[in-house]
């Protein structure tokens, strides 16, 4: 009869992954940022096993206080006996690449318990408050069995609202000072909320937030009316009840979606960011030759911009040929025992 340590030693690292293994967790979501075949042949696998996991996102400006809100949900999470998960995306220097990847450090309190797990993920460069890789890595998480997923997005601005995408809750943070009733009622971020939150309500001007955002849901459709608006204070720890009681609520009506609509609600973002990077990558990749020849003739007047845009993206996928669908998997990519990726 085999012990416990060797039991384990036989198990795959994809079937240790979907056992909640925290480490090989960790693993795989390093393997999904850096990209690459073997993050393709996970992110194919994962797709059988996600579905359960329901995300609440936070987003909001820089300096709204997500960190520290979040920190406070989490705990009340913890309070009601909730497992969950929080991924932090940080914002990666235009100039160095690096990232502080410093939201954990926030959720210090936390990084002992085993019913928590945190992991921080650069955004390396992509735009929107999140990262490239996050559909897949929200794959892995859900697979592994988290069934709450708190998404925390880059301070983002008017208009970041990827997130709506991917998240069945979206909290949308908003500082006391929003600004006048013109910025209020400004389209972009604040339409995707299904909260909406006045964070460090202690602080002046809270009040007249609160009475700037409700003047704004007015303007809206009836349908698009009935948008909770709480405050809060994440250091003082009020109104995180009501903000957990109200997102449970939306948790509720999000379970209405079928796990296979959240599947592709979810590869239909992943694909789209796919194709934004590759298309980012092999314009980087283009030869100053070409492209001085196709901004010659635009400087001339002799391509459109528009005409010289195709002829950009035609230039740098000339000479990579589009995979036959079933050149795309391997049938060893659907064995999970075939997936170590080097454990």
């Amino acid at each position: 009869m085999l012990t416990e340590p060797a039991t384990k030693a036989k198990a795959s690292a994809f079937q240790r992954l979907l056992d909640g293994d925290v480490a090989v967790l960790a693993r795989a979501i390093s393997l999904l940022e850096a990209g690459g075949a073997d993050s393709e042949v996970l992110t194919n696998r994962l797709r059988n096993h996600t579905g359960s996991a329901r995300v609440v996102a936070f987003t909001g400006p820089p300096g709204a206080g997500k960190s520290t809100l979040i920190n406070a949900y989490v705990a009340e999470l913890r309070r009601r006996g909730h497992r969950v998960a929080v991924l932090a995306v940080d914002p990666s220097s235009p100039l160095t690449g690096g990232a502080v990847l410093g939201d954990r450090t926030r959720m210090g309190e936390h990084s002992a318990d085993a019913g928590v797990f945190i992991r921080s993920v650069a955004s390396r460069g992509h735009l929107g408050g999140l990262a490239s890789s996050i559909p897949a890595i929200l794959d892995a998480v859900d697979a592994a069995g988290w069934q709450v997923i708190v998404l925390e997005t880059v301070g983002a601005g008017q208009s970041e609202t990827e997130i709506a995408e991917i998240a069945d809750v979206n909290v949308v943070l908003n500082a006391p000072g929003l600004g006048d009733d013109v910025q209020a009622i400004k389209a972009g971020i604040l339409e995707i909320a299904d909260i909406l939150v006045v964070n460090k309500c202690d602080l002046p001007h809270a009040d007249r937030t609160v009475r700037q955002l409700q003047s704004m849901l007015q303007l809206r459709k009836a349908e698009r009316r009935n948008i909770p608006i709480l405050s809060t204070s994440a250091d003082r720890a009020e109104g995180i009840c009501e903000l957990s009681d109200a997102i449970s609520a939306r948790i509720e009506d999000a379970k209405k979606v079928s796990q296979e609509q959240y599947r592709r609600r979810r590869l239909k973002g992943l694909l789209c960011r796919r194709a934004e990077a590759i298309v980012r990558n092999r314009l980087s990749s283009l030869s100053e030759a070409d492209a001085d020849r196709i901004l010659e003739q635009v400087s001339q007047g002799k391509l459109s911009i528009e005409t010289a845009t195709e002829a950009l993206i035609a230039t740098v996928f000339s000479a990579v040929p589009s995979p036959h669908p079933q050149q795309v998997l391997n049938p060893k990519d659907n064995d999970p025992d075939n997936w170590d990726c080097g454990f």
